[in-house]
């Protein structure tokens, strides 16, 4: 087997370990186009990169945090959050697309970015892939059962010692990170489909939140085996085809969730 390809599905392996179950949460509070908001903001992620000699990832990183900052800001403070998150994703992919144009001596392969390229991804990205996701994985640990008390419902969270805004702030984090380590494999514009896709396929065949995490995480790695093979197989790109396998198994899915 090629190395290029088992760099490809070591990486893909070690994202859907956080993306497994964070999409969980996603999927239970409903947070689908918050990820879309975030994950959009990266591409403006990777022009500050370029332009201040950053890393990718730092640039990506900083720039998602921040807008994932932004969105909680406005949630607090009672915003129509449809509108607010649907202005902010696609002002801050239009701001990245912009400002990538203007730097001076960048030629820059923006499909990559936005589509990802998980063939190219060498031994130092799947350091920062795995030890990102390994973070997030820990977070979400240590953190699960206030996760999951604020998640059911706030105010019985906040009376039991919880605070809902703190839990909030995890996720945020957390999503900002997974944002950051997943650019280079599925691309800004397919994030939030690895995401919620693994997530919602096993939903119904789910009895306990630690089921429906461990069986999100496991659907995405079928998906990224089935993605890559079906790329190798048909020579279609290698990000796109990973959303497709998880569409796939989302479909399969289906008539077994509904039974159940």
């Amino acid at each position: 087997m090629p190395e290029f390809l088992i760099r490809a599905g070591l990486a893909g392996l070690g994202l859907v370990m956080a993306t497994g179950p964070l999409g969980c949460f996603v999927l239970w509070r409903r947070m689908a186009y918050f990820g879309d908001a975030t994950a959009h903001a990266a591409i403006l992620g990777v022009a500050l990169a370029f332009a201040t000699g950053l890393p990718i990832y730092a640039g990506t990183l900083v720039v998602a945090i921040a807008m994932a900052m932004t969105v909680s800001a406005m949630a607090g403070r009672g915003h129509a959050m449809d509108t607010a998150l649907g202005v902010l994703a696609h002002s801050a992919l239009a701001f990245g697309l912009l400002a990538v144009s203007f730097l001076p001596g960048v030629r820059v392969d923006l499909s990559a970015w936005l589509f990802g390229d998980i063939l190219a991804v060498s031994t130092a990205d799947l350091a920062w892939i795995w030890g990102g996701a390994a973070l997030v994985l820990m977070l979400l640990v240590w953190r699960w059962q206030g996760l999951l008390d604020a998640t059911v419902n706030e105010d019985l969270a906040q009376a039991s010692g919880v605070n809902p805004r703190v839990e909030r702030l995890i996720l945020t984090v957390a999503m900002a990170t997974v944002v950051a380590v997943a650019i280079k494999i599925v691309g800004a514009l397919l994030i939030a489909a690895l995401l919620i896709i693994p997530a919602a396929a096993v939903r119904g065949l789910s009895r306990s939140p630690e089921g429906m995490a461990l069986r999100a995480t496991l659907a995405g790695a079928l998906a990224v085996l089935s993605g890559l093979g079906l790329s190798l197989r048909l020579d279609t790109p290698a990000g796109p085809s990973i959303v497709a396998a998880a569409a796939g198994l989302f479909l399969l899915a289906l008539p077994f969730g509904a039974r159940r």
